[in-house]
């Protein structure tokens, strides 16, 4: 008996489950087209490189739910970014503003990239200023190097 009870709780609490990730479908069309075009620009928290609109989390449905909800209610696209902006932060929007927290999300890559131009720079200086300030072969040395190239075999003992 308490097995069969334990299994039925278990069965319940996998349908529980299963009914929370589901989506409500909306029959109509200029709500699901405005929650696409908002959905691409809001960022799944759980798989942070995903917009809810390509993630499968839970969370994501739950988000799109949400989303699917407030335009319902007549709220618009900017009220509703505000909102998801207010409650999660600007990290929920997929291209966040440009302001002083999120400066260097903006400005890094292209700091990164002057960086490293200038350290091949300063290399490139500093292998040339050693080629021309290494002393030239001596004439003894000279030949060596010329009979080489020429492909003779080098004297012994010089």
């Amino acid at each position: 008996m308490k097995r069969f009870l334990l299994a039925l709780l278990l069965a319940f609490a996998g349908f529980a489950a299963w009914g929370q990730a589901t989506e409500v479908a909306h029959p109509d069309i200029a709500v699901e087209n405005r929650l696409k075009a908002i959905a691409h620009e809001l960022r799944c928290l759980v798989c942070q490189n995903q917009t809810i609109a390509d993630s499968n989390a839970p969370l994501a449905v739950d988000l799109r739910n949400q989303v699917r909800g407030m335009i319902a209610s007549g709220k618009s696209d900017d009220e509703i970014r505000a909102y998801m902006v207010q409650r999660y932060g600007d990290f929920v929007l997929y291209k966040p503003p440009f302001n002083a927290v999120t400066a260097f999300l903006w400005v890094g890559p292209a700091l990164l990239i002057a960086l490293g131009f200038a350290v091949m720079f300063a290399m490139f200086r500093r292998r040339k200023a050693l080629a021309e300030a290494a002393p030239a072969p001596d004439e003894s040395r000279r030949r060596e190097i010329e009979s080489l190239l020429a492909g003779d075999e080098p004297k012994a003992g010089r």
